[in-house]
């Protein structure tokens, strides 16, 4: 079982990829992960990275293209994976296929932009341990504080109207050219293709993947 979920930034990817990854067993693969995780150490080439992501510019390819395959060479991998932004790019897509990983489902997260707004403007965030709260959806039990550490929450510098404006639009342009690109296969029912709206409650999404997954 090897899927890509696609979905604009706030539609819940990456919550939907960890209730698969729970429940079919197969290990997660999010570029937004890595990437945080090359920027907490610190260093010249965190920095660089760090950089781009805060001015809501994209990683280069090469770089992506080697950090994901990297990860799909792991033992957790052999019966599948879920890909949380990845592909991004034409040339992300071709060298998939040039590695012989090849894709059964393409899931794409839909949601307006003002469910978008509303989810990623109240978004706060717990700096080392990555745990995510929502002033209205999931708030912390004592406001803007983190439940464990009691630690201040953060807002991400990305997290503001003109950055998302930023995301959303190269968002658009990046699922047209990779359906595009997998136009033929979907055709030919090599890779099922669903569209969701993600604008419901967590579990109602969930729902609906399972019922998809489990054919």
């Amino acid at each position: 079982m090897k899927i890509i979920l696609f979905g604009p930034p706030g539609s819940g990817k990456g919550t939907q990829a960890n209730l698969i990854m729970n429940t079919y067993h197969i290990p997660k693969i999010s570029v937004g992960d890595i990437l945080r995780n090359i920027i907490s150490k610190k260093n010249k080439f965190s920095n660089i990275i760090k950089k781009k992501i805060d001015n809501g510019i994209l990683i280069d390819d090469h770089i992506i293209i080697n950090l994901i395959k990297k990860e799909i060479k792991n033992k957790n991998c052999i019966n599948g994976f879920i890909l949380d932004g990845f592909p991004r790019t034409i040339l992300q897509a071709k060298e998939m296929e040039k590695n012989n990983i090849f894709i059964n489902y393409i899931i794409e997260l839909k949601a307006s932009k003002e469910i978008i707004y509303d989810r990623i403007l109240g978004r706060r965030i717990h700096l080392n341990s990555g745990r995510i709260y929502h002033i209205k959806y999931n708030p912390p039990k004592i406001p803007e504080k983190d439940d464990l550490t009691q630690e201040k929450l953060i807002i991400r510098k990305d997290d503001n109207i003109n950055t998302i404006n930023k995301r959303l639009l190269e968002y658009k342009k990046i699922k047209n050219k990779i359906l595009q690109f997998y136009q033929k296969k979907i055709k030919n029912k090599y890779i099922k293709y669903i569209k969701i709206n993600s604008q419901n409650n967590i579990k109602d999404i969930f729902i609906k993947i399972k019922k998809i997954l489990n054919k």
